[in-house]
């Protein structure tokens, strides 16, 4: 049995010994990306370029949209400190938060940003980088690990924190995750998120592969078997294609609790395992 066989064996059992007998996909129709920005981001960094933002409806045309959002992801781009100005319409977002849940993106904000949103917040997503030139190389900011642990410790005071890990965030390279996970296992998880690099058009990165699709699974079950009764999920941000075709599969068998828009080829391996399939229409954080 091969590195990967045995860490999927042993991360499908502990799944089986701690939870349900059931996989979450969850298909985020109902959730409204927002961005306080715009399309605005100060940092360019080498793995996004602000390209991601263009998705998202502006605060400011969020209103003519909310009609299906039974939900939101309130997010945006990054002044040069890293950190996503949340209040800067926060008016606009506690007036169309009633009746929704609420999912923000941070970055590292102060603790007095913290208090002002706590209100309107249901979960926060903040993500998690492990290593400091990893940091340097993909952020180009003056940012450490203990930064990302300070605020973290910080958020978690007040909020429930879905810690996000990209694999292969350092173009494809694979390197920080491993030290992320033993940070987070000391300090202690509510939920994890993985996301996977994808070379994106534009960016420093945009002709770097992605991680391999064995790495990312064997980080995946790596995770199951550190975290044995934490949920997992494997989030919206990866390759599309063939790629997500062989990865999906493989993060079933590794354990995870949730995955979002999962390739067909998951739902037969979780059928297969004998897992019970639950649909949702909501970003997979606020469940975790």
């Amino acid at each position: 049995m091969g590195k990967l066989e045995a860490l999927l064996h042993k991360a499908s059992y502990l799944r089986k010994a701690h939870f349900p007998l059931e996989i979450y996909f969850d298909y985020p129709f109902h959730t409204l990306t927002i961005s306080v920005t715009g399309s605005y981001c100060a940092l360019k960094c080498a793995h996004c370029g602000g390209y991601y933002l263009r998705s998202m409806k502006p605060i400011w045309e969020a209103r003519a949209h909310l009609s299906s959002a039974s939900s939101l992801l309130i997010s945006g781009g990054c002044d040069p400190s890293g950190r996503v100005p949340v209040t800067a319409h926060l008016e606009e977002i506690k007036s169309i938060a009633p009746g929704r849940r609420l999912n923000w993106h941070v970055g590292f904000i102060s603790e007095r940003e913290a208090l002002a949103i706590a209100p309107y917040v249901d979960v926060i997503s903040f993500d998690f980088v492990g290593d400091d030139e990893t940091i340097r190389e993909v952020y180009a900011f003056n940012r450490t690990v203990d930064d990302y642990l300070n605020t973290y410790r910080m958020l978690k005071r007040y909020f429930k924190v879905i810690p996000h890990i990209t694999i292969g965030l350092r173009g494809g390279k694979v390197g920080h995750e491993h030290k992320a996970l033993r940070l987070l296992l000391e300090e202690g998880v509510r939920g994890l998120v993985f996301i996977v690099f994808t070379p994106t058009p534009g960016t420093a990165y945009a002709d770097k592969p992605p991680p391999p699709v064995e790495t990312v699974a064997e980080l995946l079950a790596e995770a199951r078997i550190l975290f044995p009764q934490t949920p997992i999920a494997l989030g919206c941000m990866r390759p599309h294609g063939d790629y997500r075709k062989r990865l999906d599969p493989l993060a079933v068998r590794a354990g995870v609790n949730r995955i979002v828009s999962p390739a067909v080829e998951a739902l037969r391996e979780a059928r297969e395992m004998g897992l019970a399939v639950k649909r949702t229409e909501e970003c997979c954080v606020f469940d975790l």
